[in-house]
Formats: C-alpha cells, structure tokens, sequence
C-alpha cells in the first residue's frame, strides 16, 4: 500500500518516472519557513477541528536530472510541484516551505527555486492554478556555483 512509504519514498518513486532522481529530502526548522510555533496555515473558520490540517511542515529537496538543459526547465518544476501536491493530498501531508535544488548527474547546481507556505495554503481557496505556476517558476534563480 502506498501509504506504507514515507513521503520521500513516494517522492522518490513518482519523480523516477518524470526522469527526476531525488537526492535528498528532509524537514528543515519551522524558522526557516518564516512561521513561529503553533503558526502556518489555520484551516477557514468553518471546518471542525477534526478536519484541519493546520501543521506545515516547511522542507528541502534536491534532485539530479538527465537533461541536455542547462537550467532548470518549467516542465521539471512542474512535475516536482505536481507530485508533491498529488503526495500531499494522499497522506494529508502538508507541505510548508519548500526549498528546491536542481543539479546535474554530475552534481552541479542548475538552479535553485522555491514555494512559499502561503502559496500552497492559498491554493485551494483563493489563489488559481496558473497564478500559483507564476509565481512558483518566478522563483527559479541560476546558482553561482555554475561555470
């Protein structure tokens, strides 16, 4: 059952089919994500305490890609963003902030790009599908390590 598998083992394996291999994935601290304790995502007034998924847990993710691209392309940051969303429905999982490194086989950094807390908290409310692409691809930033 996919639930059985931590949320980096499911990571793992839908990534691999988008060509997309998972290096590494973890919690970073809550004051990274710009949230103190006990903050970030307060579910809408009318849902029951049983059915708020108020905790978000704010994470970094790198992944090495096989890609004739030297930086990071929207096609990829798609298929991350979609199948972390897909997970997050699954398990009730709720993403924070979401840190992201794109690095070659080789290892080197093809950029960087992120998705704020409050994005992925909008999304289903007030904030459309194409606005929340928008602003998440205007996050991707070229890494200086690269030559």
């Amino acid at each position: 059952m996919a639930d059985d598998h931590p949320v980096s083992v499911a990571l793992e394996n839908r990534l691999m089919s988008h060509g997309i291999y998972l290096t590494e994935f973890g919690q970073i601290a809550a004051e990274d994500d710009g949230t103190a304790s006990g903050e970030g995502g307060d579910a809408a007034s009318d849902e029951t305490e049983g059915e708020r998924r108020t905790e978000r847990t704010p994470a970094a993710l790198e992944y090495e890609v096989v890609s004739e691209a030297e930086t990071v392309t929207s096609a990829e940051v798609g298929a991350v963003v979609r199948t972390v969303l897909a997970i997050s429905d699954e398990r009730e999982w709720n993403p924070g902030r979401l840190e992201v490194t794109s690095r070659t086989t080789d290892g080197a950094v093809r950029g960087r790009w992120h998705v704020e807390r409050e994005w992925f908290e909008r999304l289903p409310a007030d904030l459309t599908d194409v606005e929340f692409s928008r602003r998440v691809l205007e996050t991707v930033t070229l890494d200086s390590e690269r030559t």
